[in-house]
């Protein structure tokens, strides 16, 4: 057999942790010693190699799968039998894992998925049931609220290309359920765009970053006004509605540098559509 030493390690270190380790990922192992990533580095005749190592009572253990990788022996689990299989003649091949779909449940078979594209508002029927992201249902009853809707998106009035291209956040359906209300909050991909085509020009407008027809440009060769749409979670922001266009032009001309991130949310209560809230965060 070759590889006698290292496969000897490796063994020992698989059989202490058993089939946790053999998986991945930080363990407990069965007499409940706590396994933690370690700093030790490892090398496979004398060339260094990434290597998950853990730290159990001072000891340095690796995956048995990595080491067969790092040294090339076929390493496989067998899932009836429990049991572990090297072949130290046969090379390395690795694992594929085929991704476990849950199976979805009588109401998400008929829900509706929202489109994840700013080409047109999405305006669900009333009585329209929505899939969520953590996987429920909505049904929306009342979108009488709607009838504000702000109509088609702003023309340019500078040149956009100008800006450096910004990428378009997901379309996201948040899920929130207690005893008081249910609520629904989606984020609008073609009110985003709304907010970003008026910042736009607003930039266009302002001569501290709009000069001779072009954008006003930092040290680094960056624009002096830049633009991110979405905005983390646990990030405080500003919000309003209905929509406002001065709202978005007044706070820009304020303070007309640094980065002005912005979204767009629906929010329904009880299955009943609110309004279209505008969120914005200036960070200089």
């Amino acid at each position: 057999m070759k590889h006698n030493t290292i496969l000897t390690m490796a063994l020992y270190s698989a059989l202490l942790l058993g089939t946790a380790l053999f998986g991945g990922g930080t363990v407990l192992a069965s007499s409940g010693v706590t396994a933690t990533p370690s700093t030790q580095v490892i090398y496979v005749d004398g060339q260094r190699v990434n290597m998950t190592v853990f730290s159990i009572g001072g000891s340095n253990y690796v995956k048995l799968r990595d080491v067969g990788k790092a040294v090339d022996f076929a390493v496989s689990y067998d899932a009836v039998a429990k049991s572990v299989q090297i072949d130290s003649d046969a090379p390395y091949v690795e694992e594929i894992q085929t991704p476990v779909v849950p199976a979805a449940s009588p109401a998400a078979a008929g829900a509706i998925s929202v489109p994840q594209t700013d080409e047109a508002p999405f305006v669900p029927k009333e009585g329209e049931v929505i899939l969520c992201d953590d996987g429920t249902t909505y049904t929306v009853t009342n979108m009488s609220h709607n009838r504000d809707f702000p109509g088609a998106l702003p023309a340019a009035a500078c040149d956009w290309s100008q800006f450096p291209e910004v990428e378009l956040p997901k379309a996201e359906v948040r899920h929130f359920k207690d005893e008081t209300s249910d609520r629904l909050f989606i984020r609008n991909l073609y009110e985003t765009r709304r907010m970003q085509y008026t910042l736009y020009n607003a930039i266009g407008a302002n001569s501290e970053t709009w000069r001779d027809g072009k954008s006003v440009l930092r040290s680094d060769g960056s624009p002096m006004a830049r633009v991110q749409l979405g905005i983390e979670k646990g990030i405080p922001y500003e919000y309003f509605w209905p929509w406002d266009a001065e709202q978005i032009v007044r706070d820009f001309n304020s303070c007309p540098f640094g980065l002005f991130q912005m979204e767009a949310w629906d929010v329904y209560v009880n299955g009943v559509f609110q309004h279209t809230m505008y969120k914005t965060h200036h960070i200089v």
